[in-house]
């Protein structure tokens, strides 16, 4: 099993995954500034939140289920699918004529999302080389941050000269340029072997996910609802770990999960991803709540937090060869707790430029041992396992 891509064709696969990579990230922003003009003409404000959870929570939970189908059939495919999917989702999104309806097909828009972030990073790891693959990943890095600033910018101009719906359907003629890219350039040379899908093992999955999102997304639910979903999780998580256990062909393989070097990654995406919406969700709160500051110093505040990821990869590609991969991620960690020790130490009376660079140094190093983390795991597995072990980094 492997990709065959001759060089010329690669930079094509690279920009097809770059255009979709920034059509998937652009829709977490997009859509906040879309939302009250959206809410004043559907009505339903008590489901607000629900617009965002129904993308994000079905992204999260199908994310490892599409790198196991990568594995088994191939990236191309399931990338076109997954675009497909949100493409669909993204039209029948732009005609809803209800909060109710565009929940739903938001749930359409986070299952396609789940299969292109990382089928994508899957498909790099297949086409480049360990020390090529640097560069490679700051292009995508960068596609995070410039969407992140781009994104409410976009969605305030197309709420001002257009009809809300374009939030939705400008993904349609932007989505057609990497399913065109990908049937073009990508080429597989899958083996053909007899495998069965775990539906069991993927239900599971999903409902203890959904459930522990739930439980972990809405604590101001009633306490019957806090408990079902407890349940939910612990029985489903249970019983799933029961089945993949004794499935023929699990949809995770908890033997791969369970490897050090892979959990350790994992373990370090974890924390990662707690620093970093921690902070997404902080320190607007103490720029603007504490110091008194506006709305935009807040907004480049946070733009410093996804600026240091790109940064640090590039940096990355010149710091494995002197010091070792593994340190690079050890110095990461080390970085990180520098900069929250910085930011302990803040006052009401602290400038914001202090904040700012404390973030900025946070930044830095989430983006040495992020990528580091994922460059380890992919370089860990053969090809036939890459998809499923890229995706459960990312599912962390």
């Amino acid at each position: 099993m492997s990709v065959q891509v001759s060089d010329r064709r690669k930079p094509f696969v690279i920009g097809a995954i770059i255009v979709s990579t920034f059509m998937v990230a652009v829709e977490q922003t997009i859509v906040a500034t879309a939302m009250p003009s959206i809410v004043s003409q559907l009505g339903g404000f008590s489901h607000y939140s629900w617009v965002f959870a129904a993308y994000l929570v079905p992204q999260t939970a199908t994310t490892v289920i599409w790198g196991k189908f990568a594995d088994m059939i191939g990236r191309k495919p399931v990338l076109v699918l997954g675009l497909l999917v949100f493409l669909l989702g993204s039209a029948l999104c732009g005609m809803a004529g209800s909060m109710e309806a565009l929940i739903f097909y938001r749930v359409l828009q986070g299952i396609g999302a789940g299969a292109i972030q990382p089928i994508t990073m899957t498909v790099v790891g297949d086409l480049y080389r360990m020390e090529e693959r640097t560069k490679i990943q700051a292009f995508t890095a960068g596609t995070w941050m410039v969407a992140s600033v781009i994104g409410p910018l976009l969605g305030g101009l197309i709420i001002k000269f257009l009809p809300w719906a374009w939030i939705f359907w400008l993904n349609l003629p932007v989505g057609v340029i990497p399913i065109i890219g990908f049937m073009a350039t990508l080429k597989e040379k899958v083996e053909k072997k007899r495998s069965s899908i775990d539906y069991p093992g993927a239900v599971l999955f999903i409902v203890s996910t959904v459930a522990l999102l739930f439980l972990l997304g809405e604590p101001e639910q009633p306490w019957a609802v806090l408990g079902a979903c407890a349940v939910l999780f612990l029985g489903g998580g249970a019983a799933f770990i029961w089945w993949e256990g004794r499935a023929p062909d699990p949809i995770i393989s908890i033997a791969l999960w369970a490897r050090r070097l892979i959990a350790t990654c994992n373990g370090v995406t974890v924390l990662i991803g707690m620093v970093l919406f921690g902070l997404n969700v902080m320190m607007p709160i103490y720029l603007q709540g504490v110091l008194g500051r506006t709305p935009v110093q807040a907004g480049l505040t946070l733009t410093a937090l996804v600026a240091g990821w790109p940064i640090a990869v590039m940096q990355a590609r010149f710091l494995f060869p002197a010091f070792g991969i593994a340190n690079v991620m050890r110095a990461g960690g080390i970085v990180i707790f520098l900069g929250a020790l910085g930011l302990i130490f803040l006052t009401p009376e602290s400038s914001s430029l202090t904040a700012t660079f404390y973030t900025l140094v946070i930044s830095l190093g989430m983006g040495w041992s992020g990528f580091t983390a994922i460059l380890m795991t992919q370089e860990s597995v053969e090809w036939s396992m890459r998809g499923r072990a890229t995706a459960a980094n990312i599912f962390s």
